[in-house]
């Protein structure tokens, strides 16, 4: 898996690209959760690898939100991005934008947990908190069941990502969840200076 491509390098191509606050904090959640993913499912080698996708997933999505996944491999040309980079950020677009299946853990464990963390940034605003960091599964479970509650975070692809990992919905609430919490303090630091 090519990590020639340096962490400086790929911020830099998201912010070149994306300037919404939003967008930027996904992304950099994204990344601290496939890092944390990697080393707690055994692909520690692989966590570089991972974080990249993680925080490149959407890199097209602010500019080109109708080419989205379909500008990516595009834009990921201007570091140089692998091939294996490349497939990996654009299957988690998979029966949504693109037809490229996630194959790969890491393609699967991308594909599954970035709408979910968003459900869960969400469900943590409106906690008195502000913080994952008592937000326990069943909370979760019930901003998952109402439909009207981050409406734009598609339940079918979260319960599409667990089923392909082989988890239950609870279990890949649990992984995400833990991940946030983990990480949660980092992602703001970096958000501070981006």
């Amino acid at each position: 898996m090519n990590t020639s491509i340096t962490r400086e390098q790929a911020l830099s191509l998201l912010k070149k690209y994306n300037q919404e606050p939003f967008h930027l904090l996904h992304a950099l959640t994204v990344e601290a959760v496939m890092r944390d993913l990697a080393n707690t499912l055994g692909f520690t080698d692989e966590a570089d690898f991972w974080a990249l996708c993680g925080l490149l997933h959407d890199v097209d999505f602010e500019k080109f939100p109708q080419q989205h996944c379909k500008k990516a491999p595009e834009l990921l040309a201007e570091i140089n991005a692998g091939n294996d980079l490349t497939r990996a950020i654009c299957s988690h677009g998979y029966g949504i934008c693109v037809d490229t299946k996630p194959e790969h853990m890491m393609e699967k464990v991308l594909f599954a947990t970035d709408e979910l963390t968003g459900l869960i940034g969400a469900a943590a605003k409106m906690r008195p908190s502000k913080s994952v960091s008592d937000m326990g599964v069943s909370s979760l479970k019930k901003k998952f069941k109402d439909k009207k509650f981050a409406a734009g975070c598609s339940r079918d692809v979260i319960q599409q990502g667990a089923e392909m990992l082989g988890w239950t919905l609870e279990e890949l609430f649990d992984k995400t969840l833990t991940a946030m919490k983990h990480t949660e303090q980092e992602v703001q630091q970096k958000m501070q200076t981006i």
